[in-house]
């Protein structure tokens, strides 16, 4: 029917041009984008598969940099203990050297503190090397997990390598005294840590520190004598000066009767926690291995008392030092001390290997996770391809066919739209 009110012909082409233009839009956007699935009216349970495909690449992936983080924090750990391990090595020479008995008294004691040198590196190793602020060489307790895109973990056990946890605590033998936590501190090392009183006028008074062996063996006896003054008005003597009083004399003995030497540093200043606040106080060593008594006081020729600073007036008798504590630990001062010491670095050499085995065998299975992840993510995204990405040579095919739709459904629409004006010679 020809009429001049409606034109069906062009809306007819005017709807099929309009379908054309939108599947030409969508075919544009897929091969811009690179996705089949950009919205989710393109594919809804499509979409949905991909988001949580999408996902499980996500945590594999970051499942796989953390099996290589803690491949890394055990290397740093593993590079640490083979630092450790030329440590032992070198305290088993040494141990070894000692037990020869070509050698005197004085030279075992420089073996000695080379040999104290190296197991308090290991002791500081133990504790200084860390890996994100995390460390696994000072404790056997607890473990780092690591999550390897899974519900499950590969957990590595801490290893303790410090000098107790080897076993090889070092020590001269012998006895210390040091003053407690309550009485014996000083807020400081210059603070004044001792005030000598003398009621009948100034006089010189000695502090005596004697060092013996219950089994009554003169060589095992040790005296040292320092001269402090005193005064009515009191003389103030600080923590340090008092260390550095008794060492000028253990330090000047000069040799016993057998021709051994001596000297050494008897004083030295430790701290100690009182609560929350770390004091300073003097601990007092005995040389020989053997002594297990030490006694200190104070005598002058006058009326003298000795008082600590920081609380009421005691005599220097011990009272407000601990007891005697014995300075237990190997060391090679000896022969006999040396063969023991031998055998506990052998242990601790022992011990050291099957720990650093631990790690890297730890390391090989984070390895093998690192390619097995790699494999899993790949097909993941192989198959989240499949559904997410476009066909490009299919969508080509699409927009060819949609662009000649396009052109037809516009050529057609002009057509139609020019059907009224054949009307117009009707009216004529």
């Amino acid at each position: 029917m020809l009429a001049i009110k409606n034109n069906i012909m062009a809306e007819n082409a005017a709807r099929h041009l309009g379908l054309s233009f939108d599947s030409l839009a969508k075919s544009i956007e897929r091969l811009s984008s690179g996705l089949r699935i950009n919205t989710a009216k393109d594919d809804a349970a499509g979409l949905a598969v991909r988001e949580l495909m999408r996902a499980d690449i996500a945590v594999l992936q970051q499942g796989a940099r953390n099996a290589l983080d803690g491949i890394s924090m055990l290397q740093t750990m593993e590079g640490a203990m083979g630092v450790i391990d030329d440590n032992l090595i070198r305290m088993k020479e040494l141990a070894q050297q000692a037990q020869t008995g070509t050698y005197s008294a004085t030279q075992r004691i420089i073996m000695d503190g080379e040999f104290s040198e190296m197991a308090a590196e290991i002791e500081r190793i133990s504790g200084a090397i860390t890996f994100n602020s995390i460390t696994m060489l000072d404790s056997d307790t607890g473990s780092v997990s690591i999550h390897v895109g899974t519900t499950e973990t590969i957990d590595i056990d801490n290893v303790d390598m410090s000098k107790s946890g080897l076993g090889i605590e070092t020590g001269s033998g012998g006895v210390y005294i040091i003053g407690n936590a309550t009485q014996g501190k000083a807020a400081a090392t210059t603070a004044d840590w001792v005030t000598l009183l003398d009621s009948g006028g100034d006089v010189t008074g000695t502090l005596t520190i004697s060092f013996e062996d219950s089994d009554a063996s003169a060589n095992d006896e040790l005296d040292i004598e320092v001269g402090l003054a005193a005064s009515i008005a009191g003389v103030e003597y600080t923590l340090q000066e008092i260390v550095d009083d008794i060492n000028l004399v253990s330090q000047n003995l000069g040799n016993d009767t057998d021709g051994n030497n001596l000297n050494y540093t008897a004083a030295s200043v430790q701290t100690v926690l009182d609560g929350s606040t770390v004091y300073y106080t003097l601990k007092l060593s005995s040389r020989d291995a053997t002594s297990d008594v030490c006694e200190m006081a104070y005598t002058s020729t006058g009326n003298t008392t000795a008082e600590h600073a920081w609380t009421t007036p005691a005599d220097i008798d011990g009272t407000d030092f601990t007891a005697e504590v014995t300075d237990d630990g190997i060391n090679i001062l000896t022969a006999d001390a040396a063969a023991t010491a031998l055998i506990a670095v052998t242990a601790a050499i022992e011990e050291k290997d099957t720990a650093r085995a631990q790690f890297g065998y730890k390391m090989t299975r984070l390895e093998s996770t690192v390619d097995v992840l790699g494999i899993q993510a790949e097909n993941l995204i192989a198959a989240e391809s499949r559904i997410s990405d476009v066909d490009v040579a299919t969508e080509m095919a699409v927009l060819t066919r949609t662009q000649v739709l396009a052109q037809a459904g516009i050529a057609m629409l002009a057509q139609a739209n020019s059907m009224p004006q054949m009307a117009l010679a009707l009216l004529r």
